[in-house]
This record gives structure tokens, sequence and C-alpha cells, in this order.
């Protein structure tokens, strides 16, 4: 299996580093090849408004939007969750986004930068007790649509859910020593790909 990250601007070279932890060949995308060459993608943390305009000058809109079609995996994470939500609260007029997950996030709905802050998460489908979760600029879902699955929230805020392929976090996996969340989307990998190859 081959695991992309998305390599326009954000947390590239932490999702590296942990998807390698975990065993798996990680790679860097920055063309419409190398996303259609991948068996899952990660959506990196950055600054969501810049990710989107980067994807639409580099062609990868329509690339990212077809592997996720396909049944390949997203894992968004928290700039990467507000390019999969159909809806944006507090976003930029015309934003760039791919709009393929039935949610509605708030963009820095816990504050600023100088607001970032660590908290116990409990995540469902994820066994070993509370994921130490690191929130930075993070954003919130406030709604879900039919076929979402919420799977951790934090002070009563979801901040990771799944729909299906697709899934998104408010917080930064890469950024601690906790490979559960990584594992957790390489097994949706793995699954896609054996569904893929039938």
């Amino acid at each position: 299996m081959k695991v992309g990250v998305l390599a326009l601007q954000g947390a590239v070279r932490e999702h590296l580093k942990a998807l390698a932890r975990c065993g798996a060949e990680a790679c860097e995308v920055r063309t419409p090849e190398e996303a259609a060459a991948c068996d899952g993608l990660i959506l990196p943390g950055g600054e969501s408004t810049t990710i989107g305009k980067l994807m639409e000058r580099y062609g990868l809109t329509d690339p990212i939007k077809e592997l996720a079609v396909s049944g390949r995996p997203l894992m968004g994470t928290c700039a990467g969750m507000i390019l999969m939500a159909k809806n944006i609260i507090a976003g930029i007029e015309g934003q760039p986004r791919l709009a393929l997950m039935d949610v509605t996030v708030e963009r820095n709905a816990f504050g600023r930068q100088v607001d970032s802050f660590e908290a116990e998460v409990e995540f469902r489908g994820v066994e070993g007790g509370p994921f130490r979760a690191v929130f930075i600029c993070a954003p919130i879902i406030r709604e879900v649509g039919e076929g979402v699955e919420v799977l951790a929230t934090c002070e009563d805020k979801i901040v990771a859910a799944r729909q299906g392929n697709l899934l998104a976090l408010s917080f930064h996996p890469e950024l601690t020593s906790d490979p559960r969340i990584h594992r957790y989307f390489l097994s949706m990998c793995e699954q896609a790909a054996k569904e893929l190859a039938r």
C-alpha cells in the first residue's frame, strides 16, 4: 500500500514520519499522477484557503475527488477537515474546497493560535484508552448529515467523524507519538484496497 500526504502546505513531514512509524509506504503528493497512484491520501493541517488555492493551481482538486469517489480513503486533519466539508461557517467567500463530506464545519471554533491546547479524547474504534489530541486554530463539526458517524467529541463539540471512506479530524494526530489514529486510517486503506481488488 502507498499512502500519500498532500504536500502543498502545512504539517506534511510530521504525517510522513507518523506513517513511516506505522510501517506504511508514505509519499508526498504534488501532482495529479502522484495522487492517482495512492491507496489513500492525508490532507494535512495548515491554512485551508491557501491549500485549496494551491490544489486548484496544480490541478489536484478533481483528481483528489476522483480518488475519494473511487472508494480510496481520505483523512483530513484540521485544515484538511475544512477542505473536505460541504459547508463551512466563517469561511472565505468562494473558498476552494473538495466538498466531499456531508458535514458543516466552523473554522477557528476554539479560537486563534494563542488559544491552542491539548485534551484527552475518547476515539470510537480505537482501543487503548483516550487519545491525547492537539488542537491548533481548530475547527469543529457543527452538523453532520445522514451516514456520518461521530467518532470523538471535546467539550461537547464534534472533533472527529467518518463518512464511509472519509475521515475528518479537528486535531493533529501527527504531532504526538501515539500512532493509533494513523493505524486506524491505514486499516481503512487496507480494507478499501481489498474491496477494490474484488
